[in-house]
This record gives C-alpha cells, structure tokens and sequence, in this order.
C-alpha cells in the first residue's frame, strides 16, 4: 500500500527527475515519491539506439504534441514529440551529448541568477558524467551518465567530416572540450550499446531503495496549496483519484511544457487566463508559461548514388546483430556526426549554428519515407530571437495546453535560417561527396532565389526537440522561480527542468537539464558543493 506522506514530491521521472529522486535517496532518512504519468521503459527499441527511428510513432511513450498554427511557417502545426515514459526525453532522443557553450551558463549568470556561471556548473556536469575517454579538468568519471563514442558509424558520417574541413571548417574531436566550434562525431549517452538514459543511468540503480516509491502511470492533476504553501499533490493513478502529501517540498520536473502546465492548473500563472477556463487565482504570475525558446530546424536531402545509406537496411537482419552482438547498425544513434559554426551574424568568440548530419532521408522527423537512398543535413540557429507563449485552455489536465512556439516572429531568425542553408548546402557541394552526390531533393538544385528558398523555410521548417524557458530563473519580480529554483511568492516549490533556463543553450539541451538536477539536488539539500565528499 502507498505512504501518502513523503518528504519531497517529484513530479515527472524524466532527465531531471531520475537524477532528483536517485540524489536525494542517498538520505535513507527522506522519504520520496516520484511520478510519471507514462510506462516504464519497457519498448526495446528505448535501449537500441537505431531504434528511436520508430519511437518517434509510439503513442505509448509520446506526449504527441503539436503547436497552434505557426504565423510565420504557413500555419502549420508542428509536431513536438516529448517523451511520456520513464526517463523523458532521454529515453527517445538522439543520445547526443553536448554541454552547449561555456558563455552561455556565463550569461545566465549576468541575467541575475547567482551560482550558475559556466566555473559554476561544471562540477555538476562532471559529476553526472562516466566518461569513457577519461577524467580531466571538463570531464568526470564515475558518474551515472555514461558518456561514450560510437562504436559504429555509417562511412557517409566520416565523409560529411571531411566535406566540412575542405569547406574550411577545423575538425573538433571533442564538442565538450577547450573549443566547442568545428566538426566531428558526437558522443553518445550510451553504455556498451546500449541507450544510457536517465531511468537506466539514474533510477534504475537506486529503484529499490526502501526511501523511494516510483509510480507509473500516473497522471498529477494540481498542486495542492495551504495558501501559499504547497502541501501536496492530487493525481490519477490506474483511473483513481489519489493525493499525496509532501512534508518539505513539492518538485516539479515535468518539462518545459507540463511544468508550466500543472502550475497553471494549481492557480498559479497570469490571472485572466487563468479565471476564463474558471481556475481560481492563487497567486498571479503572467510569466508562467512565456518565455518559450526553441532550436528551428531546416533540413537539406540529397539523393546518395550509392546504396550505402540507412534507408535501404535490413531490419532483421540489423535486430539480430544488435540483440545478439550488442554491435552494428543497431548501435547508431543515426545523427553520428555534426557540427558547430559561427555565421558572421552574432559574436565571433561563440557558434550560433548547430548541425546534425544523418546518412539516410529524414523529411518530416520521419514520419514520411521518402524512396531510394540518401542522406540528410540538419541545421538549427543556436539563439533564436523569437519568443513563444503557452497557454492553458481548459481545467481538465487531461486536455493539452496550447503551444504557440512563434517561429521566426523576429526578423533575424529568418536570416540565420537562410545562413542554415547557405552553409549546408556549401559542406554538401565539396569534393569529398562527389562519389555519392546524384542530386539535391530538398530544397532542390533549382531553388537558389531568395524568396523561393524562404518558402521553404516557411515549408519544411520543424523543431530539433529543445522546447525551453517557460518556468524563468531570475532575480526579477517577473521571474517564475530564484537561482535556487524555488516558485516565487509560494512555499515549498520548486521547478528543476529544461523551463528554468532563461535563455537557450548552444547545443543539444539534454546534458543541461541532467545538469540543472544535479545541481538542484545540492540546492534543495542545502549542499554548496558538487564535490562535497
């Protein structure tokens, strides 16, 4: 039978919960429950790497979202897939581990949030870290995160690599080192093969501490308040209505969507919103769910001459070496290679372009497979101007709320996108690809007009999954909660997700969230120190 008296509630077991509830039970003398509203990860296409290229239509395991129609991109509804399942996001992503920029925690820094400067959170970053290449002063050993390189890469992967150095990019062996900017083979959150997620790296170890209750399945409806003091929460588990009390903190890290969300749901978010879907106001807070940041993505298809690509795999055949030899295709994340570069449009001394190369043709996350053999460039501007909001439209927490991400709202955004595929299709062109190359699909050899090659933009544009903001840290009065994360002007709260961050990060997004917990375990312990003993 469950305790309904825990010391701290977590709310979603994804990137930042697993660490929260593996952190806070070493204390054998805190008690803590922990919630996610999907399964656990049972799908074996989760632990496959290659196998996120069918997760991306598992109902069971997405929270399936789509945007309101986006202004500047045709009024289309884009797809933001988000992972309903434990582990999150870690367990249906691309397993690319990337820190983003030492200049960028500098900034959040700047903006008013003490204690989060890069010399800051790097200790944080180690200590998540089992790094196979070894610890050194930007890499930590040890850690529940196993950090690896690929051990299988498609040839086309080391030809992009080459493609960018004759293009006049260094080559950069590692993305998380001294210099972020150049090209190379990403490294991986995988262990022996094997998708190294946040439910396996964090909470597996730790699940059956006699401290920590996991409940799947479980879908949390409101924060409960004592005025302003949150007391606990209301959930639905297995088609019952429970409560759970939380005798220290309620913690949510439900994502830079459901955060947000579920704080609106409890009265708590801008006011007016809130009394038309007949939410009472418990306290008003109009930046709950603004703030909305995320990577754009334009992708260049190009028709491969050979057949060496993934798209043409036989599948079995793939299964079987992987299932049997932990070896092969099976172990690819597919985006094995990529890059960071500087556009010439913000500071010289940081990227503010990302790109993910895929030996197989990607159109619409693919969801639409395309015939034949090719191979696909990503590119995504690194820190969009354009701000997006949320916004609830019905007291059920069952209906989702509504995304207006706001694409290309500022008039700069649209330039990097053009940038985006000026450099994309300048890598693609070089000599290296000349054995492979037959013809462009996308956006086409003949599109070369500036207005034709906004129009596909404003087409074919989708995001790289790195929904950001909607809680914001900050040491202002419109800030959601402080640099300790704990929800302004109410008691006993705190947000640790991706929606704390008050501006975006150059790069992937999920070694930052993992990094956010870890720190925030030490904040809610009243740890100083990533490196207490």
């Amino acid at each position: 039978m469950m305790s309904k008296h825990f010391d701290y509630i977590i709310v979603g077991a994804g990137s930042a919960g697993c660490v929260l509830a593996h952190r806070l039970t070493e204390d054998p003398n805190v008690r803590v429950l922990l919630l996610e509203a999907g399964p656990r990860d049972w799908n074996p296409f989760i632990h496959m790497p290659a196998g996120l290229s069918k997760l991306i239509n598992f109902k069971s395991v997405n929270w399936n979202y789509n945007t309101e129609p986006e202004p500047a991109l045709n009024n289309r509804r884009l797809y933001w897939p988000r992972g309903k399942v434990l582990g999150g996001s870690s367990s249906i992503n691309a397993m690319c581990f990337s820190r983003g920029h030492r200049t960028d925690y500098d900034d959040w820094s700047a903006l008013g949030n003490p204690g989060w400067s890069f010399q800051e959170v790097l200790p944080y970053f180690k200590r998540s870290q089992d790094q196979s290449r070894g610890a050194d002063d930007l890499h930590g050993v040890g850690g529940p995160l196993s950090v690896e390189d690929l051990s299988y890469t498609n040839p086309l992967s080391d030809v992009f690599i080459q493609a960018a150095e004759q293009a006049g990019f260094a080559r950069n062996k590692d993305f998380n080192g001294p210099a972020q900017r150049g090209f190379g083979f990403y490294q991986v959150t995988q262990r022996n093969g094997r998708r190294c997620s946040t439910a396996q790296g964090y909470l597996k170890p730790v699940r059956h501490r006699p401290n920590l209750q996991v409940l799947t399945h479980a879908l949390t409806y409101q924060v409960l308040l004592e005025g302003h003091r949150a007391s606990g929460i209301r959930f639905r588990h297995h088609g019952r209505m429970k409560v759970a009390h939380a005798e220290r903190e309620v913690i949510l890290s439900a994502g830079a969507i459901n955060s947000p969300h579920l704080l609106m749901l409890s009265g708590i978010g801008p006011a007016e919103m809130l009394k038309k879907q007949g939410i009472d106001v418990v306290l008003d807070q109009p930046s709950v769910g603004q703030n909305l940041q995320d990577h754009l993505d334009i992708c260049t298809l190009t028709r491969c001459s050979q057949p060496i690509t993934y798209d043409q795999l036989n599948e079995l055949k793939v299964g079987l070496n992987y299932f049997l030899h932990r070896k092969g295709e099976g172990t690819s994340n597919i985006a094995e290679a990529g890059g960071f570069l500087v556009s010439g449009r913000g500071r010289e001394d940081r990227p503010d372009i990302q790109m993910h190369f895929v030996p197989a043709l990607l159109d619409d996350h693919g969801r639409n497979r395309l015939p034949g053999d090719g191979y696909t460039l990503h590119a995504c501007s690194l820190r969009p101007e354009s701000r997006g909001h949320l916004a609830i439209r019905s007291a059920d927490p069952r209906a989702p709320i509504a995304i207006h991400a706001n694409y290309l709202s500022a008039a700069g955004d649209l330039e990097m996108m053009l940038d985006c595929v000026r450099l994309s299709r300048e890598i693609l062109a070089q000599p290296a690809f000349r054995p492979f190359r037959a013809h462009e699909i996308m956006p086409g050899d003949h599109l070369n007009e500036r207005n034709a090659l906004i129009d596909f933009i404003r087409t074919k544009a989708e995001t790289v999954y790195h929904p950001v903001g909607t809680c914001r840290m900050g040491s202002d009065d419109q800030a959601v909660v402080d640099s300790e994360l704990r929800v302004n002007g109410i008691e006993g709260l705190r947000v640790v997700d991706a929606s704390i961050m008050p501006t975006l990060v150059g790069g992937n997004t999920n070694a930052p969230t993992i990094m956010i917990a870890e720190k925030a375990s030490d904040l809610i312990r009243g740890q100083t120190s990533a490196n207490r003993t």
